[in-house]
This record gives structure tokens, C-alpha cells and sequence, in this order.
């Protein structure tokens, strides 16, 4: 295993603009609780991060600056994601930093890795043959038992099965598992059972593993033999792990066994952005982060600096009627953007109506400058796509289908890859003439034998298609060629053929110039400037199977995630039947009722979160206005931040103190006391405990602030209308530093006129 374990050869290190930097270089344009985050290097460490807050950011500088402060080693840190995207955006951003050697991989990747180092030792011989999609297998294992499956039928079947083996539940436990979980099955479970059974004795027969067998195999060796579970441990000694809600039980069982009896872990994660609970994933970890490690260090990101403050309106509203554990421990929002347009909601007759007014709505942000590789268009399953795919061709849109074919294995791409590296080997190449030519202008010089032209070709199809690959390769030479510039590093043609296949390696693609459709599962982690949420009835958002009410939460975390996806333009739509001339039986989500325009719902007579509101109804309509004076939404009211460090305060207490608990405090001890003694005597007279009368954290905001006035006062929080018109004049003489003995009895009306008319605002 290259670079991971003892004996092995160090990679690199920093990059050179970063090389001579001090620690706290890395430092530089965090914001105050992404600061925290970065500096927080003793463990455990727990972030709690909203969309579009900067986790990654946070992450990657903290361990660069562990790694530069000599903290860390870099050889010695493991950052684990949850796909081989999100691990090679989180390598280049360490190269970045100068933190080159931190190995950033998928829990499958860095545990496939450990079996293949490991397994010659410990079991002898190779490692089993890695099967890459189990379908096959697991339609002759339905075969087998006599069952006929369709395509739909076997991709559940099979969905099924990976959900058995990360939830460590074996073929005889699976009908009991399911009726535990509350899980519905898409057939008997009996019958899952025998396919489960015979697909577990053909990978046997035939010397196979699957993915999941990756992680059990890993957990296997490292539970059975204490000398390799010691040697990761010398090898590894800090972990990061992100998105932290989507761990299965399989993967933090073998997270438990990397880290040993260390505490020198840092999770980040997002329990309003659980969406996969059907893949065997669970946020109960993060959520119990601090049960399992009482000492942990939490650090809540929520100034969101990707979405207008009118998204964030939205989806603050959307988690503001939420129900459920994850519910509870929501993360309200605070957008940094200046506003922008305000959603629009558009009701459709019929799905072909609105896949054609979505595309015109996308051809109309391309006429105003709007990339297409910036738009999306969402939807709830993959089988919505065909219209959309239809309307965007009539119009000559060109767009690419996110899950379809990878970028680095179509045919010229890879094509294009063998000329790149042979005129790289060249040198020569008089396509190539003239040593002082720009990168780019290399890469479409040599494209240009194989059809690529400066514009692109009329119309759709195959053509387009191939000219959009090949100049998605151009622009990430010119992506390159500045990057390395900007660090001041030579560039060549070697080097971006070198790019390309560390990119290939990783399936991290650029993106091709095309409008991305996509279903919202599979644009977790992604970001337009602008999305197109489509197809929101009843029985598609949320789901028709979706029965308990977990099942329909999640579906509104679901929504949540593409509501977030978006920077600025944010379109909601629905039809209200499934063809032209159909019944118009349809109706639009629940989750939009009380912020679309027109309906009734919680949230119908206050405005939603911290995002802003439009007026009484609290939604702005579809044409960018709300329906409050003005026609427009409010500015969302600034973070409560710490008056001494200027952090943003998330708990209760810091928000009521207006500082964070470890914070120097200007308590006046003798107001305190005060305030104290007359509590406790009040509390005595009315038969209450004494937090009936004022909590202490209310006690102490009060000492702190000294209010001279009811108007004052009635902006400590805690302090609400009944509490000023019973106990505002005794509180006001106590601090005007009259004793206990001397203040009027509770109920002594503060003069006309003095109290705000704050409680209706």
C-alpha cells in the first residue's frame, strides 16, 4: 500500500506558495465558527453543518493547519467521504493548502486498501475478486429460486440485499429485520430471504466479493487479528469523517475499530440532509455524538454562503414544520448573500406543459447570461426525466443526464485522452509548435483532428454530445493552466495529461456545458446558480411508498436538499394531471403548504426562519414578489453573534447571554446576588420553583446588562410580556441598586406607554 503504511515511501509535500507559510496562514478568510472548527485539533470533535456553510472548507483547513502547526502528520491523518468525488475535491483542495500526504477516501476505498495489503498475511493468497455490480449475480440467484424479475423488480431486489449487509443482518434474520425496522419490502421477505441466501452461496462458489463484503471482510480482519488493527492504528492516529448522518452501522462499526481507544476524531454532518435511511444509513451517530463522547468539542456552521436570503427563506420554512429527531436538532440558516429573485411556484394542466415551460424558463436564463452548466433540473425518481429530456432537444438545449454513462469512460473522451498523452510523449508535436503556447490553446489544437471546433455544432445528439465532452476537456485545461499559474508552478503538457488520469482514477469529472438533469438523491453534495424542483404533487413529493411518518420526514429532508442546492434561482413546480386532456386530480406537496402563495398551512400567518419574510402570507408568489407591501421579501435579520468574540451563538443560553458560555463575562456580582435573593423569596410567596420566576442564564443576562429601562429590559430574552408587567418595576429597582426588601411587589404596573409593543412584530 503506497505511502500508507510503515515502510513505505512519504508523498510530496505542500505546495510551494504554501510551503514557507506559518500555521496560521491556512487561517486566513475563515469565518469565526469555521476558525473554531479549524483550531479545534484535540478530539473528539463534532461540526454540525448546514448547506452551503463551508464544511468542507472547515475540514480541510483544520487539517492543514494541524499539519503545519506539526500537530499532525500528514502520512498519519485519514478523511473519509462518502464518494470518490467529494475525497478527490477534498485532496486537491489539501494539495492546496500544502497538505499534501493526507490520505482523503471513501470508507470502501481506504478499506479495500487494508485488505489488500493485509490479506496475502493474514489469509494467504490474493484478495477475492471485486464484483462491481452484483445485479447479474443477484438475478441467477432469483433465477435459481424460480423467480421472474423484471429490471425494476431485480434494482430493488438487489437495493435490498446491500441494505441486509450494512445493517450486519444475515439471510436466516431478514424477514425479522424488516419487520423491526418497519421496512417494507418490495416482495415477501421470505422469498428476499432465499435470493439472499443462494446470492451469498454463488459469490462463495465462485471465489467473489461485493462492495459491502469489503467493509465486513475489513471489520473481520481487524476484530480477529489485534496486530493489524494495532498497525492501522500506528498508521492512523486522526480521523476525519464526513457527511457523518450517512454512516450505516457497518461503517461506524469499522470506524470504531480504525480509531481504537483514541479520541482523535472530528465528524461533520447535517441530520436535516439524511436522505439515504433506505441504503441502511442512520444520523443517530452524530446526533448521539456527544452521549458516546461526553468532552467532545461542537461547533454548529450556519451562515450559508451559497443561497440568496430568499432560498434560505424556503428552506428554513420547509425544516420549521418538520417532526422527528432530526427535526429537533435543526440548523437555522443565515444566509451571507445579498437578496436575490424569490422562488417561483408554477401550476401546470399537465407533465408536458411543464417540462415545455421549464425549458423555456432555462432558455431564458441562458439568454441572460446564465451558463447551462449552472442550471438543474431535479426530480423525484429517474423515470421523470424522458419530457425534460424531450422539451430541452426541441429547444436546442444541449444537457447531460447525471448518472448515466461516466465522463472518463465514453469513447472520446478516451480517445482523446491516448492523443493528449502520445503529443504529451511527443514534445515535438508540430500541432504543438511554438514552446511559449498557452496550455488551452495546446488542448484544442490537438482535439481539433477529431472534430472539436471553437463553436459548437447545431442541434442535439451524438454530435453535440461528443463536442461537449471534448470541450469540457478544454475548459479544464483552462481551469488548469490558471490554477497553476495562481500558485506559481510551471505548466505543461504532461502535466494536465497527468491531471486527467489522477481525475480518471478518482471519476472526477468537469462538467460538461449542459443543463444537468438529475433525480435529488443524486444532486446531494452539488450546486447550480440555478434549479428547477419538478414534478411536486402527492404521491411523487413525498413519495407513494413513502407510509410512516419517518418515511415522509425524510421526503421533506429530500426537498430540503434541492431546495439548497440552489445559489439564486429557485423554481417549484407541479401538473395537475399526467397528459394533456387528463383529469386534473393532482395536488401540490404538503411541504409547501403555508409558503407557496394561496395556501393554508403552520407557517401560513408568520414568515419562516431567519431567511426573511414577504409580508402576512410569509411566501413569495411565483412572479418574485411577496405579498407584503413593497412586493418584495425583507432583508433576514443579521446572526446573533457574541458581543465579545463575535462568533455566531447557536445554544439557548449563549443567545440569551449574548456570549459564548467560555467568554469573558461583565457580571455585576452585587446585582447578581441581588437578583438572586429576591427570587428566591418570590418563589417562596407563590409555591413556585425558582425558574418559574427567572432562569439563572435570564439572572445573569440581566447583571451583565444592568437595563435602566423596561424597554431595555424587554430585550433580554427571557423576559417576555407577562414576566415585565409582574415583575418589570421590582427587576428595574434592584438594578438601580434599591435591596431586596425595598421593591414593589410583583404585579406593580411599569407607567403607561413604557412597555414595547414588541411581542406582535
Amino acid at each position: 500500500m503506497q505511502a500508507e503504511f510503515p515502510g513505505a515511501q512519504p508523498l510530496p509535500s505542500g505546495s510551494p506558495h504554501l510551503r514557507d507559510a506559518g500555521p496560521d496562514a491556512v487561517l486566513a478568510g475563515l469565518d469565526p465558527e469555521q476558525r473554531a472548527v479549524a483550531t479545534a485539533l484535540d478530539g473528539p470533535v463534532c461540526v454540525l453543518a448546514g448547506a452551503g456553510t463551508g464544511k468542507t472548507r472547515a475540514i480541510t483547513h483544520r487539517i492543514a493547519y494541524g499539519v503545519r502547526s506539526g500537530v499532525m502528520q500528514p502520512q498519519r491523518v485519514l478523511a473519509v467521504t462518502f464518494t470518490a468525488r467529494a475525497a478527490a475535491e477534498m485532496r486537491g483542495r489539501l494539495r492546496e493548502l500544502g497538505a499534501d500526504g493526507v490520505q482523503a477516501r471513501t470508507f470502501h476505498s481506504a478499506a479495500l486498501r487494508q485488505l489488500q495489503f493485509f490479506w496475502p498475511r493474514v489469509v494467504g493468497g490474493e484478495l477475492p475478486r471485486l464484483v462491481e455490480r452484483k445485479v447479474q449475480l443477484v438475478a441467477e440467484a432469483a433465477a435459481r429460486c424460480r423467480m421472474r424479475l423484471d429490471r425494476n423488480e431485480l434494482r430493488d431486489l438487489t437495493g435490498e440485499i446491500e441494505w441486509a449487509k450494512v445493517t450486519q443482518t444475515v439471510p436466516e434474520d431478514y424477514p425479522a429485520a424488516v419487520r423491526k425496522a418497519g421496512r417494507e419490502a418490495p416482495r415477501d421477505p421470505a422469498e428476499i430471504r432465499q435470493v439472499y441466501k443462494v446470492y451469498e452461496e454463488l459469490k462463495q462458489d465462485r471465489g467473489v466479493i461485493d462492495f459491502e463484503d469489503v467493509l465486513l471482510l475489513a471489520v473481520g480482519v481487524l476484530e480477529d487479528r489485534a496486530e493489524v488493527a494495532e498497525q492501522v492504528r500506528a498508521q492512523y492516529q486522526h480521523f476525519v469523517v464526513d457527511e457523518y448522518q450517512d454512516v450505516s452501522p457497518l461503517q461506524q462499526r469499522l470506524l470504531d475499530l480504525w480509531l481504537g481507544p483514541r479520541s482523535s476524531l472530528c465528524v461533520v454532518g447535517d441530520a436535516s440532509q439524511t436522505i439515504y435511511s433506505f441504503t441502511g444509513a442512520t444520523p443517530s451517530y452524530l446526533l448521539d455524538f456527544r452521549i458516546r463522547h461526553p468532552g467532545a468539542t461542537v461547533v454548529k456552521l450556519v451562515r450559508d454562503y451559497r443561497s440568496t436570503p430568499q432560498v434560505v427563506h424556503l428552506a428554513n420554512g420547509l425544516l420549521a414544520q418538520a417532526r422527528g429527531q432530526a427535526a429537533a436538532h435543526r440548523l437555522e440558516l443565515v444566509s451571507q448573500r445579498e437578496p436575490g429573485p424569490a422562488p417561483a411556484y408554477t401550476e401546470y394542466p399537465d407533465e408536458t406543459a411543464e417540462a415545455e415551460g421549464t425549458a423555456k424558463r432555462i432558455a431564458a436564463l441562458l439568454a441572460s447570461g446564465v451558463r447551462a452548466s449552472e442550471i438543474a433540473v431535479l426530480f423525484r425518481v429517474n423515470g421523470q426525466s424522458a419530457v425534460y429530456e424531450q422539451a430541452l432537444a426541441d429547444l436546442g438545449i444541449a444537457y447531460q443526464l447525471r448518472g448515466a454513462e461516466r465522463f472518463f469512460e465514453r469513447p472520446e473522451v478516451r480517445e482523446a485522452g491516448m492523443l493528449l498523452r502520445g503529443a504529451a510523449r511527443a514534445g515535438s508535436d508540430p500541432l504543438l509548435d511554438g514552446a511559449q503556447e498557452a496550455l488551452a490553446d495546446q488542448v484544442r489544437a490537438v482535439l481539433s483532428t477529431r472534430g472539436f471546433t471553437p463553436q459548437p455544432p447545431a442541434g442535439s445528439g451524438a454530435v453535440r454530445d461528443r463536442w461537449e465532452s471534448l470541450s469540457a476537456l478544454v475548459r479544464l485545461a483552462e481551469e488548469f493552466e490558471a490554477g497553476r499559474h495562481a500558485a506559481g508552478l510551471p505548466t505543461d503538457l504532461a502535466g494536465y495529461v497527468a491531471e486527467l488520469d489522477a481525475r480518471a482514477a478518482a471519476q472526477h469529472a468537469p462538467a460538461v456545458e449542459g443543463v444537468t438533469l438529475a433525480s435529488l438523491h443524486s444532486a446531494k453534495g452539488l450546486e447550480w446558480d440555478a434549479v428547477f424542483l419538478v414534478g411536486l404533487t402527492e404521491g411523487m413529493m413525498p413519495i407513494t411508498y413513502a407510509k410512516t411518518d419517518e418515511q415522509v420526514e425524510e421526503e421533506r429532508r429530500l426537498l430540503y436538499v434541492g431546495v439548497t442546492r440552489a445559489r439564486a434561482h429557485l423554481s417549484l413546480s407541479w401538473a395537475l394531471a399526467r397528459s394533456p386532456g387528463g383529469r386534473a386530480g393532482r395536488q401540490p406537496t404538503r411541504f409547501l403548504a403555508g409558503l407557496r402563495p394561496g395556501s393554508s398551512g403552520p407557517r401560513a400567518a408568520r414568515g419562516a426562519g431567519s431567511g426573511g419574510s414577504g409580508g402576512p402570507g410569509g411566501a413569495p408568489d411565483a412572479r418574485g414578489a411577496g405579498p407584503g407591501a413593497g412586493g418584495g421579501l425583507r432583508r433576514p435579520r443579521a446572526p446573533l453573534v457574541c458581543r465579545v468574540c463575535g462568533r455566531v451563538l447557536t445554544e439557548a443560553v449563549e443567545r440569551k447571554l449574548r456570549r459564548c458560555a467560555g467568554c469573558p463575562s461583565d457580571l455585576d456580582e452585587a446585582l447578581y446576588e441581588r437578583l438572586r435573593d429576591w427570587r428566591g423569596v418570590q418563589a417562596r410567596q407563590q409555591g413556585l420553583p425558582t425558574y418559574c420566576v427567572f432562569t439563572d442564564a435570564t439572572l445573569i443576562a440581566i447583571a451583565e446588562d444592568a437595563p435602566a429601562s423596561i424597554r431595555d429590559l424587554s430585550r433580554i430574552a427571557g423576559v417576555g410580556r407577562a414576566k415585565l408587567d409582574k415583575y418589570g418595576t421590582a427587576v428595574l429597582s434592584l438594578c438601580a441598586g434599591e435591596s431586596a426588601d425595598s421593591v414593589p411587589e410583583p404585579g406593580s404596573a411599569p407607567a403607561p406607554g413604557d412597555i414595547p409593543d414588541l411581542w406582535d412584530e
